[in-house]
């Protein structure tokens, strides 16, 4: 199961035509438990889709009860008319739930600059028909994660169970992937009984280790934002330490969906750099080097050229050595001490590729996910808007 997976929550997805596919478009998760906190995150891209400045301001309280999704729009840099109809997306769903505004996310996704009158008044007036369809069963979540794809081949969801309590979740996401706080659209609940600060910290721990570091192609979107929902439906309070170890759990499930469905890739690339000063020292190192088109390109060809490794590892601030630098690929050490190793083409390519980079400095290391720079992802963004 999605969203639906814990009690006190229900779901909805329907087709209102934001998209000329004409596949589902708008989503609906509502938290009917005893509980109404909320943690968020957002993208911390200066240029903010009105969605974006619409929940920053109606999550502040650490209260929300439903959230409402489209996909077909971003409704980002659409003026002020564009913030009137997140308001206006926000106050229908309300009037419908009999609810506050207040406690209304709203999140879009899709192309920037859409957002005219007939995009509000196919949202609009298609919440009373979402919300007469939504329910707690898994069809009902399943057809959520669905109405938000946009470029997303598959839906991607998530359902765990804990001692006494369950998570669920939803996300979207296949292009602009780069870390700020969140990336993409993810829908997170659970029914445990937690304070909201309790929820706070277990969110941001688990995006930090999870969302925060899939780079797949190092563009960060105007939209991204990441929610989760504790209903209190199971009446269980764990530990924090357990919730956040169930929140990262399912965090990191979700990342590796969206990793695998990278618009494009033909490769699915882990950089784990570890020897680190730091955690932020191993995670620059492995930003700088997924972020390299170079190195992207050569993973494409499956050609194992650590020279492209090394080099962009020397244009970050952290701390190391230059001449004691080591390089594995897919478990080959082809660079040891700065200099040729193994035969780099003992290396064995297969879908998912493996990179780990020993600064010889610390005792630090993380993990960076990325994706090869590949002919598709060329013509498929070249054509997005066409």
């Amino acid at each position: 199961m999605s969203v639906t997976h814990p009690a006190g929550f229900s779901a909805a997805g329907l087709t209102v035509g934001l998209k000329p596919s004409g596949r589902s478009d708008l989503a609906l998760v509502v938290n009917d438990g005893p509980s109404d906190a909320v943690a968020a995150v957002y993208t911390s891209n200066r240029c903010k889709a009105n969605p974006v400045l619409w929940s920053e301001r109606a999550s502040a309280d650490g209260r929300a009860r439903a959230v409402v999704l489209n996909s077909g729009g971003a409704n980002c840099y659409t003026g002020e008319f564009g913030f009137q109809t997140t308001h206006l997306t926000a106050e229908r769903a309300a009037a419908l739930l009999e609810i506050s505004p207040a406690d209304v996310l709203v999140c879009s996704t899709g192309l920037i600059g859409v957002g005219g009158q007939d995009f509000r008044d196919r949202i609009v007036d298609g919440l009373p028909g979402l919300i007469a369809e939504r329910g707690s069963g898994e069809a009902h979540g399943q057809a959520a994660a669905e109405a938000i794809m946009t470029t997303d081949t598959v839906p991607k969801t998530v359902a765990l169970d804990a001692e006494g309590f369950r998570v669920g979740g939803m996300a979207k996401g296949a292009g602009m992937l780069a870390p700020g706080l969140a990336t993409m659209l993810v829908v997170l609940t659970t029914d445990a009984a937690v304070e909201q600060d309790v929820l706070e910290r277990a969110l941001r721990a688990a995006t930090a280790q999870s969302f925060d570091r899939l780079d797949t192609d190092g563009c960060m979107s105007t939209n991204d934002t990441v929610v989760l929902m504790a209903s209190g439906e199971a009446g269980t309070t764990p530990s924090e330490a357990e919730l956040t170890a169930v929140v990262t759990q399912a965090c990191l499930d979700l990342t590796a969906q969206l990793h695998t469905d990278a618009e494009g890739a033909h490769h699915d690339i882990a950089i784990t750099t570890r020897g680190a000063v730091s955690v932020d020292d191993a995670v620059t190192v492995s930003r700088a080097v997924g972020r390299s088109n170079l190195f992207k390109a050569a993973i494409f060809g499956e050609d194992p050229n650590w020279g492209r490794v090394v080099a962009q590892v020397g244009v970050t601030d952290a701390e190391f050595d230059p001449t004691t630098i080591d390089v594995t690929i897919n478990g080959v050490r082809v660079c040891a001490n700065s200099a040729p190793d193994a035969d780099p083409e003992t290396v064995v390519f297969s879908r998912k590729v493996d990179v780990v980079i020993d600064l010889k400095a610390g005792s630090e290391s993380a993990t960076v996910w990325t994706s090869d720079l590949t002919h598709d992802y060329v013509e498929e963004n070249s054509a997005y808007s066409t």
